[in-house]
């Protein structure tokens, strides 16, 4: 049973497997999408739906005036700039790219079909926008975080759940080309907080023992988890493993809660996507990357799962669940 409430927070992908549209193009005046991401086809249908969804709100119907061609690299990074250029030899109209990673492939694609991407973290310290307010190429698009903030929060909840906690586990993938932006972040949320780091690494599903095994001989007390799309296809493996070392967890996207993760704090995924929408709409109505504003985040979601709680042995203070959109009994 879940139950949902407002977030009183202070900080500024239903189908399983969308079909790649396009062989059977219906004639007339019909626009063609990309659809690039670093994910699993099976990784999160509620956030690919919302899209979906935002583009019907908009009039865009797949079919009628719509063709989606959709590409997975399905957490093997490598396959982007091949899965790229098949879009750009396609004439896609724009391509809409995510998250970092995907939208990075799909500029060194091309430097004139126009990129939506979708929830980029550091967009413009990686070269892809100039600035937010004026993304001044062809890729502009709505980026995960707001810097050191929301990682301070995640570290926040920990202490919250966890408040003797003093060393916290951080997982994440090197070959991410975010990842420096984001342990940088992690590490100057964590210094006023007072919280001591350690920083564990996996490049793929068989570095997640020997990364858990590390967090035991170091003795860490929680682990937070930088979201990848490496990551996403083997979460419950992650989650198995997290509870086996018995280490309260904190993720960014709720299905890792809903999977059996304990927290859950970042920005409203579908949110995200379903803005991806209208950034879509208005460049296929004739507007030009360079001049629509890149967005930051502005709803965020907290999940807590009781459930794993209790397993853990934790008892989470009742103001927190108060606080959460969503708790999994």
């Amino acid at each position: 049973m879940t139950t949902r409430r407002a977030f009183l927070g202070t900080l500024a992908g239903g189908l399983l497997a969308a079909p790649r549209i396009g062989a059977a193009q219906p004639a007339g005046n019909v626009s063609r999408v990309g659809y690039l991401t670093a994910g699993s086809t099976t990784a999160n249908p509620r956030i690919l739906e919302a899209f979906r969804q935002g583009l019907r709100d908009l009039g865009w119907v797949e079919g009628q005036n719509i063709v989606i061609e959709y590409r997975w690299a399905e957490g093997r990074f490598e396959r982007l700039p091949d899965l790229a250029a098949e879009l750009v030899r396609l004439k896609a109209d724009v391509i809409v790219a995510t998250p970092t990673p995907a939208a990075m492939a799909a500029k060194k694609a091309s430097a004139t079909v126009p990129i939506v991407g979708v929830s980029l973290t550091g967009p413009v310290e990686l070269g892809l926008i100039a600035s937010l307010a004026r993304p001044g190429g062809n890729v502009t698009g709505v980026s995960y975080s707001v810097g050191t903030d929301i990682f301070g929060k995640d570290l926040e909840l920990l202490k919250e759940v966890v408040p003797k906690v003093r060393r916290v586990a951080v997982l994440s993938n090197p070959d991410g080309p975010a990842q420096p932006i984001t342990i940088s972040n992690i590490k100057d949320a964590a210094r006023s907080l007072g919280l001591q780091l350690q920083l564990v690494e996996a490049r793929g599903p068989g570095d997640f023992d020997g990364a858990f095994a590390a967090m035991a001989r170091e003795r860490a007390g929680a682990l937070l988890v930088v979201t990848d799309p490496m990551f996403i296809p083997h979460r419950a493996r992650l989650v198995n493993l997290a509870a086996k070392n018995r280490l309260p967890s904190i993720f960014t996207q709720r299905a890792d809660v809903e999977a059996g993760g304990l927290i859950s704090y970042g920005p409203n995924f579908a949110d995200r996507y379903r803005r991806a929408a209208t950034y879509v709409d208005k460049i296929l109505k004739g507007a030009k990357p360079a001049n629509l504003p890149g967005e930051q985040p502005t709803k965020f979601e907290l999940v807590i799962n009781l459930k794993t709680a209790k397993a853990l042995g934790l008892t989470i203070p009742p103001a927190l669940v108060q606080r959460a959109d969503e708790v999994i009994q």
